[in-house]
């Protein structure tokens, strides 16, 4: 870095992880093989990289800071299986992109230390871009992990939750310390492993409408299922949401953070004539 006279960038929320043993165990946590390709978001240096292009058929690795090209093009250029796009992941079709792994009928990872200022947006952008990865190995701010993963009736639990795990199995594979990044961010991370289900965890009739209501329901965290739904669809529709919501046995006082997935299904089923 200071032969390439680098300098860290708060607006990219660059923390660079240099610890072979955490580097080692997130590679580990991956169970990468010679028939996985591998999406990196955020390569920084290249130190997650290398090990990534050691275990897996090929990486594709997206950097939007321009200034690392020169560093990543000088550290990795012994790897053949190595493809570079200085591009913002989330203003790129990654559709497009894939087609050019060497063989792109091979399942794909997504490998990555995450940019703690955009988690969200990024991983969202590849949950629904459709293309079915197989598997996230991502490394977050712990908080957002466990709000990922996090289940009802917890402080952590809401609509993130719910909008990851309706697609993926989620587990924090393990804890990472601040110290062991250069420089250390002020919070601790977590390794958030993510495993693509089959199919959507529960079948609803309408996705866009679960996932509206669903994000309605959270809109006011302390207020009742009833005055979100009156919030979302006016005083007037109350003695319809409440006919609708005791047909279908949800109680209009519960809060949001006491449904379950499968619970969501069934309000956004019962409700879907209000659409």
């Amino acid at each position: 870095m200071r032969r390439h006279d680098f300098n860290f960038k708060k607006k990219f929320g660059q923390n660079f992880l240099t610890d072979q043993n955490i580097l080692s165990k997130i590679t580990a946590t991956a169970e990468l093989s010679k028939e996985v390709n591998v999406i990196e978001i955020g390569p920084g240096i290249g130190s997650l990289t290398q090990y990534l292009l050691e275990n897996s058929a090929e990486v594709m690795a997206f950097e939007i800071d321009k200034t690392l090209i020169p560093i990543l093009e000088e550290t990795l250029a012994d790897y053949e299986n190595f493809q570079l796009v200085a591009a913002d992941v989330l203003k790129i079709d990654l559709n497009d992109y894939i087609k050019n792994f060497k063989n792109p009928e091979l399942p794909i990872k997504v490998v990555a230390n995450l940019p703690y200022y955009i988690t969200t947006p990024i991983l969202m952008h590849l949950i629904e871009s459709k293309i079915p990865f197989a598997e996230f190995v991502v490394m977050m701010q712990k908080e957002v992990a466990d709000r990922i993963a996090a289940q009802p009736n917890s402080k952590a639990y809401g609509s993130l939750s719910i909008a990851v795990q309706y697609y993926m199995d989620a587990q924090v594979a393990f804890i990472v310390p601040r110290t062991v990044f250069i420089p250390a961010p002020n919070v601790d991370s977590a390794i958030l492993r993510m495993v693509r289900r089959e199919k959507p965890l529960v079948e609803v009739q309408d996705e866009d409408w679960f996932f509206k209501i669903m994000h309605s329901s959270f809109v006011h965290r302390r207020k009742t299922l009833m005055n979100n739904m009156q919030a979302e669809f006016g005083k007037e529709a109350k003695p319809e949401i409440e006919k609708l919501l005791l047909a279908a046995d949800i109680s209009p006082s519960i809060r949001a953070e006491a449904l379950s997935i499968p619970d969501f299904a069934k309000l956004s089923d019962a409700l879907i004539s209000l659409k």
